[in-house]
């Protein structure tokens, strides 16, 4: 499992001051917890964990807390910011076991050809941004792929779209949308038009057969209001 080791300080002393002091030395106070072990205060250099953080991984990066004699395996579970300044105050790190699943959160990456959607005048938008995901931390992937290119104004991605990885699975329910297709009234108005048009050069005979399709498009549109 690729680690990469971040310089800490076991046992910190607590309270706002002491934190404020060690922040003012480019080191980040936090907490060590998890796999049924006490948890444990620990002061990080900021500047290491920033850089590890920058990874494709992002806070699901594997890493190695340089603690002296004993190092501790983690990733980072959250980082709390000054609500005014947003600077980073503080980070909770979870104790990772290689072979114990444990629950993350990973983007969620467009990919493909949107052109089913924009091209008769829609637009796509992301509705979920990334999705939990319980696997084995040597497996966490860094995004999971939703594929433009099988939408079209009547066809969303739903989560039950998506191919996770192998070893991968997730609790969000399959119905939940990730991109939808928005269509603006004017081209919902473009469409029917273009559809009256066509029915009135197939003639009387094709008018029937073409008001049929079109009245199947119609209620397709008249759907999407």
């Amino acid at each position: 499992m690729d680690q990469t080791v971040v310089s800490a300080i076991p046992t910190r002393t607590l309270g706002t001051r002491p934190s404020r002091r060690l922040r003012n030395e480019g080191k980040l106070p936090g907490v060590v917890y998890g796999l049924g072990r006490d948890p444990l205060p620990v002061a990080v250099d900021y500047a290491e964990l920033r850089d590890a953080l920058k990874s494709e991984a992002g806070l699901n990066a594997i890493l190695s807390l340089s603690l002296g004699d004993a190092s501790e395996t983690v990733i980072v579970r959250s980082i709390q910011r000054d609500p005014l300044k947003r600077t980073v105050t503080h980070a909770d790190f979870l104790r990772v076991d290689p072979e114990v699943p444990i629950r993350v959160k990973v983007p969620i990456r467009l990919i493909g050809d949107g052109t089913g959607v924009t091209n008769f005048g829609g637009m796509i938008e992301q509705k979920l941004f990334e999705l939990e995901v319980e696997t084995l931390p040597t497996q966490i992937p860094s995004a999971i792929d939703a594929d433009l290119s099988m939408m079209t104004l009547d066809r969303r991605i739903g989560v039950e779209d998506l191919k996770l990885p192998a070893g991968v699975r997730t609790a969000v329910p399959g119905d939940i949308s990730v991109v939808t297709p928005v269509v603006s009234r004017a081209a919902k108005m473009a469409a029917r038009t273009a559809m009256d048009a066509a029915a009135a050069v197939d003639g009387p005979t094709g008018g029937d057969e073409g008001g049929a399709a079109g009245d199947g498009g119609e209620t397709a549109a008249d759907a999407e209001e």
